[in-house]
């Protein structure tokens, strides 16, 4: 992905919003708006920041479990399928 090519000012978005939105969805490479020269947003096409919504839940859900695991908070295989084990006896 060029960033520089889908630099756009803000203008560009007033004049074209339908075919700003039109190419997020089809290009799915998302469009940096400038105002007054300036970084200003970031338009994303809905999929695409569906996408990255999801793969940051999983970041984080990885870093959780590697910050457990440096903080020794972590069990056997075999212990865990015990413990189920015993709960589905009781239950």
């Amino acid at each position: 992905m060029r960033c520089s090519s889908q630099v756009k000012p803000i203008s560009d978005l007033d004049a074209n919003a339908a075919e700003v939105l039109a190419n997020l969805a089809e290009q799915r490479e998302p469009r940096f708006i400038t105002q007054n020269g300036e970084a200003r947003a970031v338009l994303q096409d809905v999929v695409s920041f569906e996408e990255t919504q999801e793969t940051l839940a999983l970041l984080k859900i990885l870093a959780v479990g590697s910050q457990e695991v440096a903080a020794g908070k972590v069990r056997s295989a075999s212990e865990v399928i015990a413990r189920l084990r015993a709960s589905r006896a009781v239950a």
